[in-house]
């Protein structure tokens, strides 16, 4: 497997196709997103990799700042831009209440997910995946990102947001806020 990926270690999605860089996500950097898991382009524990790399599929505990007035809903989307696809994989996408401003470690997941917090399809499923880079690809960026929605998403080409592909919620999306932060992760 460490062979696959040294063959494929120049080949990534980049950040440019990221929610992040979308331009109806665009938005002042108000929102301060921490981790008492990790800090800022920190790595990862194991706890929170995927069960292929040996760890839990634990999401870490997240909390940002109160966002600005006007807020409908937030949207939380962790992507990997590392990744050696098309896009950036996405991990998680929900849709939280602008109330809950804090996640604990291993809410991500549908059996533990807080009031308010509703979890929608991802590249894998419909509740977090961790990290799983392949061997040897080198460290991939995972951006856990969030955005405070000037109108909830109730609705998403005529599906349910729990129905429709990450890349269709992430085009009915309008952000005035915006927060992220990153973590690292490598297998060897």
């Amino acid at each position: 497997m460490a062979l696959l990926g040294k063959v494929l270690r120049n080949r990534r999605a980049g950040e440019t196709q990221m929610a992040w860089n979308l331009p109806d996500l665009a938005a002042a950097d108000d929102i301060e997103v921490t981790s008492a898991d990790f800090t800022h382009e920190t790595t990862l524990a194991l706890i929170h990799a995927g069960k292929r790399a040996g760890g839990r599929d634990e999401s870490p505990a997240l909390a940002w700042s109160t966002p600005p007035a006007g807020t409908a809903q937030l949207l939380l989307v962790v992507e990997d831009p590392d990744a050696p696809t098309a896009q950036p994989f996405v991990h998680c996408v929900a849709l939280l209440d602008p109330a809950v401003t804090e996640l604990p470690r291993g809410a991500l997941r549908a059996e533990a997910a807080p009031a308010g917090v509703r979890l929608l399809r991802s590249g894998w499923g419909r509740e977090y995946m961790g990290p799983s880079p392949v061997k040897g690809h080198g460290p991939h960026r995972y951006a856990f990102q969030l955005f405070a929605l000037t109108t909830p998403i109730t609705e998403v080409g005529g599906k349910s947001p729990e129905e429709a592909k990450p890349r269709d919620v992430l085009a009915a999306a309008r952000a005035h806020a915006r927060g992220r932060i990153d973590g690292f992760y490598e297998r060897s």
